[in-house]
């Protein structure tokens, strides 16, 4: 913990952060781009850390445009069956930093109706962050730091007090971008690959314990 000491604020990332639900999100991005996109395999590897938004814009619009609808419906329901497990250590960890008054928060480009079916299935789960930011709350999506310097804002805090929790290469980027140190997860992405973008690079949250 001596690299976080002066920490004031931690701000985490959602998907691969909070909850192991990337390899679910790979199993349903995997059916709809073997449905939509049957001549790109491994597609939904590449869109990884993408938000929806993006997603549709880069790979189902034009003439797919009409499927998007379809998709978020199934993306919607998909959602509200997930098993939101947590990442090994987060709650040790998190309790911890509430112990000694840290500062918590989501800073997520999942939106509202995401939210809402974490909610119901971890009904614990806003009792541990002092602020919740989703897609709604941001003007411009990871890569870019506007996400990262509303929640300091949120707290009053400059980047400097703050350090980030992140999975994918846009999210690391982003708190990067924002000025603030970064703390890698090497769930999504392997741990050398992420390494450049971040200062330090873990596999849970176990390794910042004890």
């Amino acid at each position: 913990m001596k690299y976080l000491q002066d920490m004031k604020a931690a701000l985490f990332d959602l998907d691969g952060v909070v909850f192991d639900t990337e390899p679910q999100y790979s199993v349903f991005w995997g059916q709809q781009c073997r449905e939509f996109h049957p001549e790109h395999p491994g597609l939904e590897n590449e869109i990884k850390g993408q938000t929806l938004q993006q997603i549709y814009d880069a790979w189902f619009s034009g003439s797919l445009s009409e499927s998007q609808e379809l998709i978020t419906e199934r993306l919607n329901a998909f959602e509200q069956q997930m098993a939101y497990n947590y990442i090994d250590g987060f709650l040790d960890f998190v309790g911890m930093l509430r112990s000694r008054s840290i500062l918590t928060a989501v800073v997520t480009s999942s939106n509202k109706v995401k939210m809402e079916a974490v909610y119901s299935r971890r009904p614990e789960f806003t009792t541990l962050f002092d602020a919740v930011l989703t897609s709604e709350d941001f003007e411009r999506s990871k890569p870019d730091p506007d996400c990262y310097l509303k929640a300091a804002r949120r707290f009053a805090l400059g980047p400097a007090d703050c350090v980030v929790f992140e999975d994918s290469f846009n999210g690391l980027k982003s708190g990067r971008a924002a000025g603030m140190r970064v703390v890698g997860l090497a769930t999504t992405n392997s741990a050398e690959a992420i390494a450049p973008f971040c200062d330090r690079v873990i596999s849970n949250y176990d390794e910042l314990l004890g």
